[in-house]
């Protein structure tokens, strides 16, 4: 009997495996905007300012146009463009699939940038000039956003912190996101958990703007709600009280503008370069059928006091003055060591 339930089950396998290898390319677009729709009339920020009756109909005849379901997808910028979502993305093999993006011309970012940008920088920590501690942090994306995943990727990036910290006198740290368009904040948030301390550091607002929640920093740890989301396991002294130059660019976005949203209202800051992107919208991740996963925007971000930003502004603005072969030519650099030297 047992053995006649084994045939059975693997049978029954068998047909639902067959069943969905006939899947036609209609059956899979049909499965996957179906789910698609759900999770944007459930979720999406903007959902109840939105005539989905109208949005539905409209791209699903759209969809009639398409041979196969990869091709499909190329409707998904169409869709997101006509519900405003200019902050969601779908990831699919290697693929990103958005909105219309912000036209950022060639003449509106220097040669330097570019060829830098063009390296795919890492997290870099250094010191210039043996006194100025330096920080690039650069966009990491991660979707596994348990606990462990963010400690070990936020731990190694914390560690190079604190060993330059021990080794060094550093006078003053400034810290880069030209090159931080996005992915995920919190593991950049614990890596420089000790220029934050044990504050409040942000927070997201609804639809309305009304904070609904806060993060804050306390041991190393992480919290939202008095849910520890994750932690570092800090080493030495705070340097909460040093002073923090934060350098920002155009291309400065979503998990980067996070972090420099979460140096306002702190001591001791100032903030230089350019206006960043204005992607200040929190994002989850959402699993869709096809192994297709969407960064859906469900709130505002906002700083330590609850204020919202459509994009990070600098006190002192510096535009195309890069120099990444040489930082003590960077315009941004040397003013960032003369706020430092400041007494």
């Amino acid at each position: 009997m047992k053995r006649l339930l084994a045939v059975i089950f693997v049978f029954i396998l068998f047909l639902d495996v067959s069943a969905q290898k006939k899947l036609t390319p209609q059956d899979s677009i049909k499965i996957f905007y179906d789910n698609l729709f759900s999770a944007l009339k459930t979720k999406y920020i903007h959902k109840d300012t939105i005539n989905w009756g109208l949005i539905e109909s409209q791209t699903k005849q759209d969809l009639n146009q398409y041979d196969t379901f990869q091709s499909s997808l190329s409707e998904i910028k169409k869709l997101f463009d006509r519900i405003g979502a200019t902050h969601c993305n779908i990831y699919y093999k290697q693929n990103k699939y958005s909105a219309t993006g912000k036209n950022i011309s060639k003449e509106d970012y220097s040669e330097q940038w570019k060829k830098k940008y063009d390296t795919k920088p890492t997290f870099e920590v250094k010191v210039i000039n043996n006194r100025y501690g330096y920080i690039l942090i650069p966009a990491i994306l991660s979707f596994d956003i348990s606990t462990s995943s963010i400690h070990n990727i936020a731990q190694p990036l914390y560690n190079k912190i604190a060993e330059t910290k021990a080794q060094n006198n550093i006078e003053g740290w400034i810290i880069d996101l030209r090159f931080n368009t996005g992915g995920n904040s919190w593991p950049m948030l614990l890596a420089l958990y000790d220029f934050l301390g044990n504050n409040d550091i942000g927070g997201s607002l609804n639809g309305d703007k009304k904070q609904e929640s806060k993060f804050r920093l306390d041991n190393g740890k992480l919290i939202e709600k008095s849910k520890t989301i994750s932690f570092v396991n800090p080493m030495g002294e705070l340097l909460d009280k040093k002073r923090v130059s934060i350098i920002t660019g155009l291309f400065t976005a979503s998990s980067g503008e996070v972090v420099a949203m979460a140096f306002k209202g702190r001591r001791s800051t100032n903030f230089i370069g350019e206006s960043t992107y204005g992607a200040t919208t929190g994002n989850i991740a959402c699993k869709l059928p096809f192994s297709i996963t969407m960064a859906l925007t469900t709130s505002y971000d906002c700083d330590r006091n609850g204020n919202y930003y459509e994009k990070i502004i600098p006190e002192i603005s510096i535009s195309k003055e890069d120099n990444f072969d040489n930082l003590l030519l960077d315009k941004n650099i040397q003013q960032a060591i003369e706020f430092i030297d400041v007494k």
